[in-house]
This record gives structure tokens, C-alpha cells and sequence, in this order.
């Protein structure tokens, strides 16, 4: 297992590319060598083979009604593709106008395969990873990494796919006594709340229980998903740290407007892999993604199945 040997400090010319490390300028990549069997996503020290696109408004599902194009908010979204930078290996993402969102889209597409990323996300953000999204960004199977009040981490997302959460609980932040965020603990639903939850999870077929995600969730530094997707109608699990967080079948899924054929045929057995940026969605204020956040993201490589 070679992805947890990170590059030391050594004479190797500034020029110098190993397996996916290098040194640039003096400064190290921190991108590591894959396990067997998985390519880096990350070309050195840039985003070749990646695009930006706008987070635009799309429909809740597959053939279901057209955003009106016409609309202030829609033509505002265009005007946003982010603020997507690179450097010693790390991609941050935020937002380049206050209050809009962002997609960075793989330009190849991918059938089924297993990814592993290093996520380390401000609070309070909405961010997550898209599966056989669409060249825009979305669609897409969403694995969320929602780190803010009422977030889910590890479970999925609809992302105009009739809007479906499946997920098994949801969090807030823990604060020290000067008011600062210093790690995550499980929201306790309200009994109405509670309920949606139970609908969510039973969505799932399989969720770690709260207490394991927890111990192994590192606040304020490096998380390391694996993510599997394979099928038709994927099959799609998630692990956090080693640890397995998320199962879910999108072939059993039962939702309001969710069609899988309808959805295998909008996007296709192949799809792009997606980073998101959310928006500042009206009534959430500034709790969906806090100014001048960011996320981040390194080590990204991919294992074709």
C-alpha cells in the first residue's frame, strides 16, 4: 500500500515527477502515490483535465419542468464559475461572488471504478462529490459532505435526481467556550424531523452507527473517503478513514418522481466525477456556506473497475 508514503524532503531535481509526487519551485506536491491499481486525477500542479462549470438551476428530475431561464437567479448563477485554485497539490474551492456556487468537473468520464479523496472542509460549508454527473457538474449521485449545522456526512444526494436523501444522521458543530467550533456531534431531531429521518434511512443498506462515524471523523484536518460505485443502477458505498459509513442500492429506491430507468438513461453507464460549491440558498442565510470558506481537497486517484 503505497498511497500513505508521502514525499519527503530530498536533493531530487526541481523538475523531478515520481508516481504522481514532485517538487515544484522547491515546494513539495503532497499528492501521494496511489494504491495498485489507481491514476491520479491531479496532473502535478494544476487542474489539466478538470473544467469549471456554473452551478445553474436543473430540474428535480429527469423530464420533469425546465428552470425558467428567464428568471434574475438563473442568470445570475451564470455569471459564477467559482474560485477553483491549485497549489502544492491541494484544490480549494469557494465562492467567487458571495452567495453562489460552483461545480469542478472531471472531463473524462468514468463507468464503474473506486475513488479516494483527501477532504478537509472549512465550517460551515455544503460540499460534496458527484457520481456520472453530467459535463456541467449535475446531475448526479451526490455523496454529501455537508460539514455544517444539520449536515450529513458520507450518506447521499439526488442531485436532480427526484431530490432523495439518503442518510443516517445529521450534525452540529461542538464549541469551546470562546464560541469556536472544535468538533462534530450527532443534531438531535425534533419527533418531526425525527421521522424524516427515518424515511432517509431506511433509504440506506447499510449505515454505520453514529458513534463509529464519529470516532473516526478528524476535525480541522485530513478525512480520506473511499468511494465505490458499480452498476447500471449503482451501487454505491462510502468509507471515512478505512472506516465503511454508506451503503445505498439506487436500483431499490422508492421516492417520489425517482425513475431508475429514467435516470440510467439521462445519464448514462458513464458519467464525470463533480466537486461542489454550494449555494447560499434563500432562508439559510449564510449557515449553507459561510464567507470566505473553502473546501479542500488532495490526493485525488481513481481505480477503473
Amino acid at each position: 500500500m503505497k498511497r500513505r508514503n508521502f514525499l519527503q524532503k530530498s536533493s531530487l531535481a526541481a523538475t523531478c515527477l515520481i508516481s504522481g509526487y514532485g517538487i515544484i519551485q522547491g515546494k513539495p506536491i503532497l499528492n501521494d502515490v496511489p494504491e495498485d491499481g489507481f491514476v491520479n486525477l491531479i496532473k502535478g500542479n494544476t487542474l489539466q483535465g478538470w473544467h469549471t462549470s456554473s452551478r445553474i438551476p436543473a430540474p428535480l428530475y429527469p423530464g420533469g419542468p425546465q428552470p425558467d431561464k428567464s428568471k434574475v437567479g438563473y442568470k445570475r448563477a451564470l455569471t459564477s464559475k467559482g474560485k477553483w485554485t491549485i497549489e502544492n497539490g491541494i484544490i480549494t474551492g469557494g465562492q467567487d461572488k458571495e452567495g453562489l456556487g460552483s461545480y469542478l468537473v472531471t472531463d473524462e468520464k468514468y463507468d464503474d471504478f473506486e475513488l479516494l479523496i483527501d477532504a478537509n472542509p472549512d465550517w460551515p460549508i455544503d460540499t460534496g462529490i458527484l457520481l456520472r454527473a453530467r459535463p456541467e457538474g449535475s446531475p448526479g449521485y451526490q455523496v454529501l459532505v455537508d460539514h455544517r449545522k444539520s449536515g450529513g456526512i458520507g450518506g447521499f444526494y439526488g442531485n436532480g435526481l427526484a431530490g432523495f436523501h439518503a442518510l443516517p444522521y445529521n450534525f452540529d458543530a461542538h464549541y469551546d467556550a470562546n464560541g469556536n467550533p472544535i468538533g462534530l456531534v450527532r443534531e438531535i431531531p425534533s419527533t418531526t424531523i425525527e421521522q424524516v429521518t427515518d424515511a432517509k434511512i431506511k433509504l440506506l443498506a447499510y449505515s454505520a452507527p453514529v458513534e463509529e462515524f464519529l470516532e473516526t471523523w478528524k476535525w480541522g484536518t485530513w478525512n480520506t473517503f473511499k468511494i465505490r460505485c458499480e452498476g447500471k443502477h449503482p451501487y454505491l458505498t462510502t468509507w471515512i478513514n478505512g472506516v465503511k459509513i454508506c451503503e445505498l442500492d439506487t436500483a431499490r429506491i422508492v421516492h417520489p418522481n425517482y425513475d431508475k430507468e429514467d435516470i440510467a438513461d439521462f445519464l448514462g453507464q458513464k458519467g464525470h466525477i463533480s466537486l461542489e460549491v454550494h449555494d447560499n440558498d434563500p432562508g439559510m442565510g449564510k449557515d449553507r456556506w459561510k464567507p470566505g470558506a473553502v473546501s479542500r481537497w488532495r490526493n485525488i486517484s481513481l481505480k477503473k473497475l
